[in-house]
């Protein structure tokens, strides 16, 4: 929120008008104080969460750290239930082999097609 934004707001609240720099300067002073309040309070929350802060000096930059690092947990947690799916198509490939089984085979076609899902997922 800028000096405009703060001084739009008190004058349509009946808080500052006319050239009278007294009443702004205060109403911009209050305005900036909940802000940083309600960022540091968004920032605590991260924190709390486990989530870094960076270099968020407004509640919106905060958000967008926020959401990155969500998105790269998502992109992290795909990834590893995909190597996961791969871990066993390797698995009953290898029984396959071995044994022949016919349920080892669709095992694997089975795990493939769930690692195939998990990552185009990602592409979305």
């Amino acid at each position: 929120m800028d000096r405009e934004e703060i001084i739009r707001m008190a004058r349509e609240a009946g808080l500052a008008y006319g050239s009278d720099e007294k009443p702004l300067n205060s109403v911009t002073r209050f305005a900036a104080l909940v802000a940083a309040a309600e960022r540091n309070k968004l920032a605590a929350w991260m924190i709390k969460h486990s989530y870094a802060t960076g270099h968020g000096d407004s509640i919106e930059k905060l958000l967008e750290e926020l959401e990155w690092q969500i998105e790269e947990s998502v992109r992290n947690e795909r990834e590893a239930c995909a190597e996961a799916c791969e871990e066993v198509e390797s698995r009953a490939e290898e029984l396959w082999d071995k044994f022949a089984y016919p349920e080892d085979q669709g095992m694997a076609s089975g795990a493939r097609q769930c690692t195939t899902a998990i990552r185009a997922r990602g592409q979305a």
